[in-house]
């Protein structure tokens, strides 16, 4: 009789039905004090309850066990820790924690385990390596545990101390490992750990390869992250909706969203994340008509939008200019989806209006918002007074945003260039002035690029490459080309008090100008070439890059801080606006 309660027990994938059997257990006496089975039936009913995502009817039977006169044993713990982990529910867990202790079951492997991820999870990383430095035994799990819970804080030094101090690893340790480094921005970590784990032999699975492409993602790494498509294919792989979804994102950010778009297509499953991924990759390539036609057919076929896919249409709207659209779409929110706007919502419409020239229309929505605008908004707002050089608005802008990021270099440097842009040198200077006073430097621009799988660094002045003396050759040969073009370096870039022969130095050696030099040595003729870059494109570096797709008849996409910029023949999807 026991044996086909526990198979119906382990079978159940309903927490109704689970409800049902522990009335027929209860009925018949068997979670009563006297039943032999009694902690055996609480615990199976405890762990199905917790692996069915209602862990306080585990919660519920605990209690049950304990007032019923039974002694939890060591599954007891184990499935209970479980389930205040998933709550969390630190107080009863801590409750567990000192019966275990005094039962002189803490000690137990498993049950130490269980109190190690407890501890994590709830927040109090320093007990659950106490409780891990003073195991009597550890076993894989144990390590597992400690660096999940690294991780899970961003504490990625003693993840890997961990890590590396494991006897043996397992599939388990480098997902955890690797995901670590993705999550944390340290995709080329990333990817070098997932090279090295296959060539220990392990076999990557899905979690491992929807973290790698996220890396591939961050970095632009375009033939890494098609070589783990075609890994997935070549072996017969479900690509179920969390790795379809993760591709989406990398064809996407890695400026091939037509690839993208096939896998959402052949997706036999699509999830609010999948569409929402789709929708956002087509706006930041500037199809905001297709990714708005998306949106709609996503409402049509039942899902409904959450605030997330709300800024993806607002995004989309935004780099389409549809005004009107957006007004729409932001307005539906409450009225159709009951769904008050953030602030994040709040700031697409700001982009969207200041964009088309609306500056006034922009500042009044800015002041009437429900909630304080932050540092996104007026971004947002001042980057349309810099395109318009509207510089009263612009000093209006910047009061409120220095008051929230007082150490940003990038809005005394767009107050700088709109200064200059507007012939106000003086103020310009002054504001070059207060930054040395103030000691604010301006980040260094980055910017990768991937050639042969291999993802190659330049920062702004940097002449470390193995090739540079070949990289600043082909920079001269560029900028003579493009200045017969029409060319003209924009000084105004260039923020550092110098003369004019050394500011257009300055300027040929910004990062992505001397990433396009080396991709253009080093791909053949009509090779698109992909950037990523850490800042907003300057100007100059736009103006030079829309002339050297056309001279050199070339696709450049690149991915800054704001948006991607597809530049083709002379011109660029942005419209010169971003």
């Amino acid at each position: 009789m026991s044996s086909n309660f526990s198979t119906l027990i382990l079978r159940c994938s309903d927490p109704k039905h689970l409800r049902e059997i522990q009335a027929v257990l209860t009925a018949g006496g068997l979670l009563l004090s006297g039943s032999s089975s009694g902690v055996f039936f609480h615990n199976s009913l405890i762990r199905a309850y917790t692996r069915l995502s209602s862990p306080c009817s585990s919660l519920l039977l605990f209690s049950d066990l304990l007032r019923s006169g039974f002694l939890p044993d060591s599954h007891s713990f184990s499935f209970i820790l479980k389930a205040c982990s998933l709550i969390p529910a630190r107080f009863t867990g801590l409750s567990a924690h000192a019966l275990a202790f005094k039962l002189g079951l803490d000690s137990d492997l498993f049950v130490n385990n269980s109190l190690i991820h407890f501890h994590s999870v709830t927040g109090v990383i320093a007990d659950a390596r106490l409780l891990f430095d003073r195991s009597y035994q550890r076993d894989s799990v144990s390590y597992n545990s400690m660096i999940s819970a690294y991780v899970r804080v961003g504490d990625l030094g003693n993840a890997r101390n961990v890590f590396d101090e494991m006897p043996t690893r397992d599939g388990i340790s480098w997902s955890a490992i690797i995901a670590g480094y993705a999550q944390g921005g340290a995709s080329k970590e990333a990817l070098r750990l997932f090279s090295r784990m296959q060539e220990e032999g392990f076999v990557p699975e899905g979690k491992t390869l929807v973290s790698v492409l996220a890396a591939c993602a961050h970095m632009g790494a375009l033939e890494q992250g098609k070589w783990v498509h075609g890994y997935l294919r070549s072996n017969g792989a479900k690509i179920d909706v969390f790795l379809g979804t993760a591709l989406i994102d990398m064809y996407a950010k890695c400026g091939e969203v037509d690839l993208g778009l096939k896998v959402f297509d052949e997706m036999p499953e699509k999830n609010l994340l999948a569409w929402t991924t789709m929708i956002k990759g087509l706006g930041m390539h500037g199809r905001g008509e297709e990714a708005l036609q998306l949106f709609s057919e996503m409402e049509r076929s039942g899902v409904v939008p959450d605030d997330i896919a709300f800024i993806g249409a607002l995004c989309a709207c935004t780099h389409a200019g549809l005004v009107d659209r957006g007004r729409q779409i932001f307005d539906s929110m409450y009225h159709c989806y009951g769904l008050r706007p953030k602030v994040e919502h709040y700031g697409c419409m700001v982009d969207l209006l200041a964009r088309n020239g609306l500056l006034n229309e922009a500042k009044e929505l800015v002041d009437c918002m429900p909630m304080e605008p932050d540092a996104s908004v007026w971004g947002a707002f001042m980057a349309g007074c810099r395109f318009y050089r509207n510089v009263e608005l612009a000093e209006y802008a910047v009061k409120h945003l220095i008051q929230l990021e007082p150490n940003s270099s990038g809005v005394y440097v767009l107050l700088a260039n709109i200064y200059a842009s507007s012939g106000r040198h003086a103020d310009a200077k002054m504001v070059r002035y207060l930054m040395k006073k103030k000691r604010i430097e301006k980040i260094p621009g980055c910017t990768l690029v991937e050639i042969r799988g291999i993802v190659h660094q330049f920062l702004v002045g940097d002449t470390s490459h193995a090739q540079i003396k070949d990289i600043l050759m082909k920079w001269d040969e560029i900028e003579d080309r493009i200045r017969l073009a029409g060319y003209v370096p924009n000084k105004k870039e260039v923020l550092l008090d110098i003369n004019e022969d050394e500011k257009e130095d300055a300027l040929g050696r910004h990062s992505e100008k001397l990433a396009i030099a080396f991709a253009l040595i080093s791909t053949e003729d009509g090779a698109t070439i992909r950037l990523v870059k850490n800042l907003r494109v300057c100007t100059d570096c736009h103006d030079a890059t829309k002339l050297i797709s056309k001279v050199y008849e070339r696709e450049i996409v690149v991915r800054d801080r704001t948006r991607f910029h597809l530049f083709k023949d002379g011109s660029c999807t942005c419209k010169d606006f971003w």
